[in-house]
């Protein structure tokens, strides 16, 4: 995930200053938490150090867990760190048992999540990527914390979503006794407790990352894209950019939408219509088709407004000549000129350049939650969720993805590491190899960790450890 720059001083025609990194203030930067790469990679092989040290000596390994370390469900993992875009790989990938109520996640320094649950209420699975900004610091933290949040969440609303009949299944209303009228009225399932602790787990971690970061004196952030198993459903959660879709034999489902500058223009637009002074009178709210100049002035052009979900025209006024609030287009839109996402963790002192105008009030740490009913879908052998970070989808489709699923699978059926083999053609579709389907050369330079959870009722018998 990339973000530009924003120049405050300019003239209505001058072009976009090239990307730069962001000043540091002066004084040390000690880091909340040591850089390194998720601990389930541990022994995979990749060179002396290669866990905790972020320069490689070849080009790009593709990196996945080593043989014999079983994640949950038997899911596949792997990444492969940007192009010398930066000396660190900025995401983070996280993944464990989810013990509800009875249990806490180990705190040892070698010890994972843990795998025996007594007297526990309730047992999910997790799985979380991370795609940093700014730094790789951010997004080892929601790593390090995200799951401690939700687990917290959960158990507040335990009792409420366990229901009686049958046991241990999200099939009813949820349980509360104090207003059983409401919740029969609003007819509040279960699930919907479980897509509110993921809410507001998200904003506690959100918290956590921005006093962590402010004690340190750093900044940063990144996206979230979290899957939780819990009694037949998978929820996906999503604060950003990265993306997770659903591969059946003849079906293809996008389990989470993409949060950028763009596609959350209205309400950007609304808050900057409510709160004008979040734009400190350097930068116009309204959308145009282009960057307006002088000679625009009095000019008819089309444009729209946060309450518009169509176009309009209006003349050129002065104000309509300062720096668009959102400017660009596709993958190059960016909000105040900075930022490429309009949600996600931390970026709590993520200021435009030279400026004072703080990003935060603009992006959401809340989620959008997807909820997958797995009992209703027949599954078969290969059904699986692919998750990844925007560097595959930058080059591959939602299709491409899906087909290279289905060529893969079926003709694998016996290797018991075959989803890990699948997360690395993946990636390795996007450095630079030839489409057999179309002819193109598909290459990304991005950080890039990719997911592949298998959900036929086989593949669930694995604890992951």
């Amino acid at each position: 995930m990339s973000a530009g720059w924003f120049r405050r001083r300019f003239l209505p025609g001058d072009p976009l200053p090239a990307p730069r990194p962001r000043l540091r203030p002066p004084g040390p930067r000690t880091s909340p938490v040591p850089y390194r790469r998720p601990r389930f990679l541990r022994g995979s092989g990749s060179g002396p150090g290669a866990t905790d040290v972020p320069r490689r000596t070849d080009a790009r390994p593709v990196r996945c867990p080593a043989r014999g370390r079983t994640l949950p469900w038997n899911a596949g993992y792997a990444e492969i760190i940007n192009a010398e875009k930066s000396e660190f790989n900025e995401d983070q990938a996280a993944c464990g048992k989810l013990c509800i109520r009875r249990c806490e996640f180990g705190e040892m320094e070698d010890q994972e999540w843990l795998t025996v649950c007594p007297e526990e209420f309730l047992i999910g699975h997790y799985w979380a990527l991370f795609d940093g900004h700014g730094g790789p610091t951010a997004a080892i933290l929601a790593a390090n914390t995200l799951h401690s949040c939700l687990r917290r969440q959960l158990e507040t609303v335990v009792e409420g979503i366990m229901a009686p009949q049958p046991p241990m299944h999200l099939s009813g209303r949820c349980i509360c006794p104090s207003d059983p009228q409401f919740v029969e009225e609003k007819d509040i399932k279960a699930e919907d407790l479980v897509v509110g602790a993921l809410e507001n787990a998200f904003q506690e971690c959100d918290e956590v990352i921005g006093r962590e970061l402010e004690a340190s004196g750093q900044q940063g952030g990144c996206t979230a894209l979290v899957a939780v198993s819990l009694q037949g459903k998978l929820y996906v959660a999503n604060a950003g950019d990265s993306r997770a879709i659903l591969v059946r034999r003849d079906e293809v489902r996008p389990l989470s939408s993409e949060f950028t500058p763009e596609t959350e223009r209205q309400r950007i637009q609304q808050l900057a219509f409510v709160y004008p002074e979040l734009l400190a009178g350097e930068f116009t709210r309204l959308e145009f088709p282009r960057r307006l100049k002088g000679d625009d002035l009095g000019q008819k052009v089309l444009f729209r407004d946060h309450h518009m979900s169509g176009w309009s025209y209006k003349h050129v006024e002065k104000a309509d000549l300062k720096y668009p609030l959102i400017h660009g287009q596709g993958r190059q839109a960016r909000l105040l000129g900075t930022l490429a996402v309009s949600r996600g963790l931390g970026d709590h002192q993520l200021r435009v350049l030279d400026t004072n105008i703080h990003l935060k009030p603009f992006l959401l740490s809340i989620p959008q939650v997807t909820v997958l009913n797995m009992d209703q879908l027949e599954l078969q052998e290969d059904d699986v969720i692919v998750m990844a970070t925007d560097g595959l989808w930058d080059v591959l489709s939602n299709d491409q993805v899906a087909r290279l699923v289905r060529s893969f699978l079926p003709g694998n059926q016996d290797d018991p590491y075959r989803f890990s083999e699948l997360a690395q053609m993946l990636i390795h579709s996007t450095q630079g190899k030839e489409d057999s389907t179309t002819g193109e050369r598909h290459v990304s330079y991005d950080d890039i960790s990719v997911f592949v959870i298998p959900l036929h009722t086989k593949s669930q018998g694995s604890s992951g450890h």
